[in-house]
């Protein structure tokens, strides 16, 4: 499968005043000069997140001239939340988003996307960094549906939660620090699920921002679910309590 990025200060540049999306750009650590500051002064002007990284890791990915940058590129056109919200609402239904904290791993983003392509999720937000590249595998994994679903990409997820809930969103966080079963939470109406990362979880600064924390019983010896399995979980519950069987 061909590589999603580009390399090359010029080339990148371009990209980025040309509204070419891109998912994350890398550059050189210890990088100077005036061309270096063009670049991570259209950065800033355009709000892209990036990152310094050691010049094995460029090397790793290209051995071509580089130019001590790197800019992965995305396969999908990021949506603005506040639109997709109002679109919603616009067209008399309940909200149904998924926030994903934390989860960097493509396959699982992928699997994520398909079941709440699914379960009709209208959007998933995702942080600006600190989230999976949406790349060939993630678009593979998720059988298409990336192409489908909103994908909104936010500065900051917590301001972003905050404007929900104003909006009349609830946002329930999916943690093993709640005290509420998911089958006896109440899922009805205007909603966002929260799901962290395997490793971490949702971060405590979201956790203490949610309206109701609850929990997967687990009954087995292994003591957490795979993050895209009880993704499924908590949205198909979601739907349960939505129609009337």
């Amino acid at each position: 499968m061909k590589p999603n990025f580009i390399f090359g200060i010029r080339a990148i540049l371009e990209a980025i005043r040309a509204g070419k999306e891109v998912e994350k750009i890398l550059v050189k650590r210890g990088a100077s000069g005036d061309l270096y500051k063009e670049l991570l002064d259209t950065i800033k002007q355009y709000n892209l997140p990036f990152q310094w990284v050691p010049i094995e890791k460029l090397n790793r990915l290209t051995q071509k001239n580089h130019q001590g940058a790197i800019a992965f590129m995305s396969l999908i056109e990021y949506q603005n939340m506040e639109e997709v919200l109002i679109r919603v609402y616009e067209n008399g239904e309940i909200p149904f988003l998924l926030i994903l904290d934390g989860i960097t791993d493509v396959r699982n983003f992928g699997a994520i996307a398909r079941s709440a392509s699914c379960a009709g999720v209208h959007a998933i937000i995702v942080p600006d960094k600190g989230s999976a590249i949406i790349n060939g595998d993630a678009i593979k994994t998720s059988a298409g549906a990336l192409h489908d679903i909103p994908v909104c990409r936010v500065k900051n997820i917590t301001n972003s939660i905050e404007y929900l809930q104003e909006s009349g969103v609830k946002m329930v966080c999916a943690t093993e620090k709640g005290n509420t079963n998911f089958f006896d939470a109440d899922l009805k109406g205007p909603i966002a699920i929260i799901m962290g990362s395997e490793d971490e979880g949702i971060s405590n600064s979201i956790i203490r921002k949610a309206d109701l924390l609850c929990k997967i019983p687990i009954q087995g010896p292994i003591s957490s679910l795979n993050v895209s399995v009880a993704t499924g979980v908590l949205l198909f519950e979601v739907i349960r309590q939505r129609v009337d069987f």
